[in-house]
């Protein structure tokens, strides 16, 4: 499971930008339902 917990204020505050950007692009490079928000896999034309 890959995921990121931001729901904590303190954890998030001793972070940087660059670790979040990480771990964003992490989460769109990987198989996710992430992924499959943003980027929905084509369907075929009817």
């Amino acid at each position: 499971m890959y995921g990121v917990d931001v729901g904590d204020r303190r954890l998030m505050r001793n972070r940087s930008w660059r670790w979040l950007r990480v771990r964003i692009f992490g989460l769109l490079s990987a198989e996710s339902r992430l992924v499959r928000h943003f980027a929905p896999p084509d369907t075929p034309p009817r």
